[in-house]
């Protein structure tokens, strides 16, 4: 299992989970975080604004899921300006699942159904 962590913008994140959804991963945790990236924050006349305030989705796929889930992520959450700001995406394997409500280890391999 993977997980796939994507910061992107907050105008894209409805976009992203609806496209999500549609293509079969309807788990995902969603978040609204703030900070900066190579563009160093935006400055607007005198004033420097360093926490940029951007959206956090997080999900757990197969790892044959992975490609697909990230380029679906990439295409929808592209603004197309070609400037800095759109975002990143982070990818870790899982090495352990836990079910909180049943105490259940699952099997975080290939053969695992679940997704967070």
């Amino acid at each position: 299992m993977i997980m796939i962590r994507a910061i992107i913008r907050p105008e894209k994140a409805d976009a992203v989970m609806a496209a999500l959804m549609a293509d079969g991963f309807p788990a995902v945790t969603r978040m609204n975080v703030s900070g900066r990236g190579k563009q160093r924050g935006i400055k607007i006349g005198d004033v420097t604004y360093d926490e940029i305030p951007k959206e956090l989705l997080m999900m757990v796929v197969k790892n044959g899921d992975k490609d697909f889930v990230v380029k679906k992520i990439m295409e929808i959450a592209r603004t197309g300006k070609g400037s800095f700001g759109d975002g990143k995406i982070f990818v870790s394997p899982v090495e352990e699942i836990y079910t909180v409500s049943s105490g259940v280890k699952e099997q975080a391999d290939e053969t695992s159904e679940a997704k967070a």
